[in-house]
């Protein structure tokens, strides 16, 4: 008998005992079918407070074990993941007084800190992984652009569990080695990430395996709401403004679980504004979002939007053409004020220079379209003097290595001695900050 937690349905209402049950019913509600649930616990929630108040730096996201839907600690899979740094950002905050004097704190969630990947869905990874050790399970079917591959593919090993991995045809090479290097078996689908969900099912189907169960599993969805006990932890209050860039949008679809279920305790105040960012070449849902504002939100708006089939881009790893999810996230991002706007995805290169000069950090492709979001979001008005902003920093360039050889700009030929000179590094500072200032 589970005594920890249970599901839900959010449909009909029916309880589910728990991950067995859920699992044995193919990942739907035994009693209408749905596979949209709730995670309720029985643990007091006022341990919480306990837990943001500690004293000393948590291992893992497994410090908030109580709150995560896992029976037996002895289950755990862990890299350490979950406490990735947030900083604060004094260049963003110089920038935002310079240009559009505006007095802000900017803080930013280093998720290439993660010890495992390199990303947020490490996070996810290791629930799922040790869900899965937990109940016995030794295969297990992911769908992915990209992160979520590797990541899942990474606890899998860790959990001694078989992961095919399906992803679609222009995805980045480097997770592939990544993948590969695991003992993970990865299937590159000629078609675009629709198509590649299609064929994953078939595969799972066919065979009776687990599949994902998408950006409202709560094997991804309860690991990443941990985000918003980091920043009360860190930052000691939650922020007004929340950046990331967006694929399907499990990290804002997690921030509002989170205050949805202690919401009682007031203790994270008012929902944060989702400012989110999809790159220029597939951003659907930012279309769709821009046709219903523009039509004062008609009856039905959340049910409108583009499909853009084999999209070409040059973000591949949040490039999600078909986007299902956005009859709940449009409605989401509306409740919280806030926008879902597109990014010129060749500002990247550049994005991705200026933070790799100022931090010494090496970003993504994905980060930079997620980091990107703050610049047009200042641009757009869409950030007020006084505010908080947390930008959610989606992963590291180490499984985008075509993307960081094009962030290189110092590289000179030459013959012999003669052909060099001296160099002071500040003097890259004015050319990379340039592109910015006439943002």
């Amino acid at each position: 008998m589970n005594n920890k937690f249970y599901f839900k349905c959010k449909t009909c209402g029916f309880e589910i005992e728990g991950f067995k049950e859920w699992f044995s019913n193919n990942q739907k509600c035994p009693e209408c079918g749905d596979n949209k649930i709730n995670t309720i616990y029985h643990t007091d929630k006022n341990k919480l407070i306990e837990l943001i108040q500690a004293n000393q730096k948590p291992e893992s996201l497994w410090h908030y074990f109580d709150f995560l839907p896992l029976e037996h600690k002895e289950n755990i899979v862990t890299e350490g993941e979950g406490v990735a740094p947030i900083e604060r950002w004094q260049f963003f905050e110089d920038y935002a007084k310079r240009k559009y004097n505006l007095n802000l704190e900017v803080f930013i969630n280093r998720n290439d800190k993660s010890f495992a990947t390199g990303t947020f869905k490490d996070k996810g990874g290791a629930l799922a992984a040790s869900v899965m050790k937990e109940h016995g399970i030794k295969e297990y079917v992911v769908v992915s652009t990209g992160n979520t591959a590797s990541a899942f593919a990474h606890y899998m090993a860790r959990a001694g569990v078989s992961c095919a991995v399906f992803v679609p045809e222009d995805s980045l090479p480097d997770s592939e080695a990544h993948i590969g290097t695991y003992g993970q078996k990865l299937f590159r689908v000629k078609g675009d990430y629709a198509y590649a969900k299609k064929v994953a099912a078939d595969y799972a189907k066919e065979h009776g395996i687990l599949i994902t169960g998408g950006n409202l599993d709560p094997l991804r969805l309860e690991a990443k709401k941990t985000q918003v006990f980091e920043m009360m932890r860190v930052m000691g209050k939650t922020p007004d403004v929340y950046i990331q860039a967006l694929s399907g949008g499990t990290g804002p679809f997690a921030v509002d679980k989170a205050f949805d279920d202690f919401k009682e305790l007031n203790l994270f105040g008012k929902l944060p504004r989702f400012l989110l960012s999809q790159g220029d070449r597939c951003a659907p849902m930012a279309h769709a979002w821009e046709n219903a504002k523009n039509n004062n939100y008609p009856n039905g708006w959340e049910k409108d939007y583009p499909i853009y089939e084999n999209p070409v881009t040059l973000i591949p790893t949040i490039a999600t053409g078909n986007p299902g999810m956005y009859p709940f996230m449009g409605p989401l991002v509306r409740k919280s004020g806030g926008e879902i706007f597109s990014v010129n995805e060749e500002m990247a290169v550049p994005l991705a220079r200026l933070v790799g000069f100022e931090r010494v950090i090496k970003i993504g492709p994905a980060s930079a379209a997620g980091v990107l979001g703050f610049f047009e979001a200042l641009k757009r008005g869409l950030i007020h003097n006084g505010e908080s902003v947390f930008i959610n920093m989606g992963e590291s360039a180490n499984r985008a290595l075509g993307f960081l050889q094009e962030v290189a700009y110092t590289t000179e030929h030459i013959r012999t001695v003669a052909d060099t000179k001296r160099f002071n590094r500040e003097d890259y500072r004015d050319k990379l900050w340039l592109p910015f200032e006439n943002y």
